[in-house]
């Protein structure tokens, strides 16, 4: 019999990747042949986001693409913005099957149904979903670092965000099921390990065990073979004396750590609902680089949201001149539908946005040649994870624990997924 062909297509977050992985993997294992998007397939899976309009623009269109090229094929829509719409998905002549969140882990059921009986919605009420969807991978497409969801679903509720509504209250990982994971991945030949999840902080906060991110931490770092933790983003409030000092001690812990900020103006934070001071977040930052030797610190920042001021934004970019983060990515705001930030007075027009986000990145500029140039002349531990061809010559390129890019030359040598020191 001949094996049916799946494409997917992914949009958004790590999280989204990780569970596109873990789709991909199931199905492979049910027998299907896993192709590229953009070849003939019997199958189109679109793991949408709906963090912005502007994802879920993207989400329908990618959906229309596939059922474009060909249109006897089966389209699903899984994911974020198939859980937000998904009745308006379930109605659209591009999509034949709906997957929400906590769905996912039925993907392959989930086909076999439709082909017998056209079952099109597979949609959870996520706000009452009190399991976790385990999913797992034995392996992933960056071949060298692996991602792990821990954590699913998020309780703050910010004002500009829709993804509460899309992915439900928290909900963690059973710790073995997260250390069989990765001893799995380690037995594969991974030495790096990002944990992350949709409010990672939140780790184990529904749960009366008392286990949280820090105890994940701290027994994830026991597991043999893996030789870097990263973790995924952060709420500055998780980073207590306690959390510091204690991760601090464990060697396989990268000096790299991004705190969400959105803004640096107390006013705007209050507005964003956010539930720190930029007084609070500060500390934070001085408490990391008290325990770690010049760590990375990267942000989010949201450039344009109602009501900010030019006063207010320059109270923000005063404070990451202050903080002098290594990297800040920086947003637009996005009007999202549902959310209390889209129907709030002074609203910010695009060309203010597009002015504040060109002086937001030039800071950023400077803020990282300053960082890099701290470590020029000094040796650091990279690990390598590509080879790539630049004018004839071979050179392969890693990152530092503290995610600082390095490209060396190859010189005949095999450092693909090797660990060495290097000087800057």
């Amino acid at each position: 019999m001949k094996k049916k062909k799946v494409a997917f297509h992914n949009l958004g977050c790590k999280v989204n990747a990780y569970e596109t992985e873990a789709m991909q993997q199931m199905l492979q294992a049910r027998g299907y042949e896993i192709v590229s998007f953009d070849e003939p397939a019997d199958v189109y899976i679109i793991n949408t986001c709906t963090v912005t309009n502007i994802a879920d623009r993207k989400s329908r269109q990618m959906l229309h693409r596939a059922k474009k090229m060909n249109p006897q094929a089966i389209v699903v829509a899984a994911g974020c913005y198939a859980q937000a719409a998904g009745e308006k998905l379930a109605a659209d002549g591009a999509v034949d099957i709906v997957v929400g969140n906590n769905r996912k882990k039925d993907i392959a059921d989930i086909l076999e149904e439709y082909v017998q009986s056209h079952e099109a919605c597979h949609l959870l009420d996520v706000a009452h979903a009190p399991e976790y969807e385990t999913l797992s991978i034995t392996g992933t497409a960056e071949h060298t670092r692996a991602y792990i969801k821990v954590q699913d679903g998020c309780n703050q509720f910010c004002s500009y965000c829709i993804i509460p509504y899309a992915r439900g209250r928290i909900r963690s990982r059973a710790l073995p099921d997260v250390l069989k994971e990765v001893g799995t991945l380690a037995k594969n030949g991974y030495q790096e390990i990002v944990l992350t999840g949709i409010h990672l902080s939140s780790y184990g906060k529904e749960k009366k065990d008392g286990i949280g991110l820090l105890q994940l931490i701290e027994a994830v770092h026991e597991v043999e073979g893996i030789r870097r933790i990263r973790l995924g983003s952060l709420e500055p409030r998780i980073i207590t004396e306690e959390f510091a000092e204690k991760i601090s001690a464990l060697p396989k812990i990268c000096q790299h750590f991004h705190l969400s900020l959105q803004s640096g103006c107390n006013e705007t934070l209050k507005r964003m609902n956010r539930h720190y001071t930029a007084e609070e977040y500060y500390e934070k930052c001085l408490l990391l680089r008290r325990y770690f030797d010049h760590p990375a610190l990267t942000t989010d920042v949201i450039v344009g949201f109602p009501g900010e001021t030019e006063e207010e934004f320059a109270e923000t970019c005063a404070f990451l001149e202050k903080v002098k983060f290594y990297e800040t990515h920086i947003f637009k705001y996005s009007r999202r539908r549902g959310t209390k930030a889209a129907g709030m007075d002074h609203q910010i027009t695009e060309e203010i946005k597009t002015e504040r986000s060109k002086v937001l990145q030039e800071l950023n500029r400077k803020n990282m040649a300053e960082y890099e140039a701290y470590f020029h002349g000094r040796q650091v531990e990279v690990l390598f994870e590509e080879k790539t061809v630049i004018d004839g010559r071979e050179y392969y390129s890693g990152h530092t624990r503290e995610y600082i890019s390095v490209t060396v030359p190859a010189e005949g040598r095999k450092l693909r997924n090797k660990i060495c020191d290097c000087i800057l």
